[in-house]
């Protein structure tokens, strides 16, 4: 899966919190969203320094993506055999977030789990 096609499923699944996703849908997702903001956040300390309305593209482009990123966490999750609520254990300081990373890392379930069938095929 490219960068372009995981970016493209993840808003093709906009609000959609039901089925699996792939480790790299996930984390090529997880890129293209750093990369996103990195670029705003350069633009907009640069062009505008510090004042007027161009600061807010930043927030603006936090705010569009907070409901992907979420449904693909949860699907991530679901992918490994987890239920969607594991998101919030990263709400807890520096644990929780380790914690989330590593489930997010791990590798699919093989087969099919009561998410729905592997996204690999297997």
């Amino acid at each position: 899966m490219s960068i372009m096609e995981a970016v493209q499923s993840v808003f093709g699944n906009y609000a959609t919190f039901t089925g699996r996703a792939r480790r790299s849908e996930y984390w090529y997702f997880v890129l293209f969203n750093f990369l996103v903001s990195f670029v705003l956040n350069l633009l907009a300390g640069a062009i505008s320094h510090g004042e007027g309305p161009i600061m807010f593209l930043p927030a603006i482009w936090g705010l569009a993506v907070a409901i992907p990123s979420l449904a693909v966490s949860i699907r991530r999750l679901h992918d490994t055999g987890k239920v969607g609520w594991w998101v919030l254990i990263g709400l807890i300081p520096i644990v929780g977030e380790i914690v989330l990373i590593v489930f997010l890392a791990t590798d699919s379930q093989p087969g099919t789990n009561q998410f729905g069938p592997n996204p690999k095929g297997m």
